[in-house]
């Protein structure tokens, strides 16, 4: 099977972009990295990237607009012959034209079970409103901000003393599990959008899928 060509957007310290690079170490994820593409000139997930001699591309975004910025990332991924387009902490949020451009190609991971708090700090938000459970999701990335599609959930019950930095340390656990997880669903083919719904073939799916 031809391995699928992703793209990962970090911001940050990678760790959802370690986790898609251990799956396929482990030969569980069938996807070929095709570059990672960041904002942040020092941010850590550049520097694992080249540690697996990955592309890393560090994309200034000072001096151009949102529009001029995202058109320079579809430019880079074009000539990538990138197939899906994985934002794993990338702190922007990508404006209509890119969106249509990679319609269905572009994934998200958000520490929430979204359609609940969206947006930024969503921690915090379960937090503030006193909820027993939150969680993460992947899901497909549309105009509405974190409103696409939801792929995969994973639930993260609320413990009493939970801080914001403890709860999201055990939400990036379930991160990590869940984001390759979700490109190798994508990689099977077993992923179809139907409007608002994704429908995902899990048949003979959990049997193979083996990362710890």
């Amino acid at each position: 099977m031809n391995k699928l060509r992703i793209a990962v957007l970090a911001s940050g310290r990678g760790s959802n972009l370690q986790s898609i690079i251990d799956s396929i170490e482990k030969g569980a994820l069938n996807a070929q990295i095709a570059c990672v593409v960041s904002d942040v000139e020092s941010a850590n997930a550049l520097e694992l990237a080249r540690k697996r001699s990955i592309e890393a591309l560090f994309l200034d975004p000072h001096g151009k607009t949102k529009e001029e910025y995202y058109s320079q990332i579809a430019g880079e991924l074009e000539k990538r012959l990138v197939e899906l387009v994985v934002m794993a902490g990338f702190m922007r949020i990508a404006p209509s034209s890119f969106t249509r451009k990679f319609a269905g190609r572009i994934v998200n991971i958000h520490p929430s079970l979204l359609p609940s708090f969206p947006g930024l700090h969503p921690q915090k938000q379960a937090l503030e409103a006193g909820v027993k459970e939150t969680g993460c999701t992947v899901h497909f990335v549309t105009e509405q901000l974190d409103g696409g599609p939801a792929i995969l959930q994973a639930r993260v019950p609320v413990l009493e003393g939970d801080s914001e930095e403890t709860l999201s340390e055990r939400i990036l656990m379930q991160e990590h599990k869940i984001l390759p997880k979700a490109i190798e669903l994508i990689a099977e083919k077993r992923i179809n959008i139907k409007g608002s719904e994704v429908l995902v073939n899990l048949e003979g799916f959990e049997d193979k899928w083996k990362v710890e």
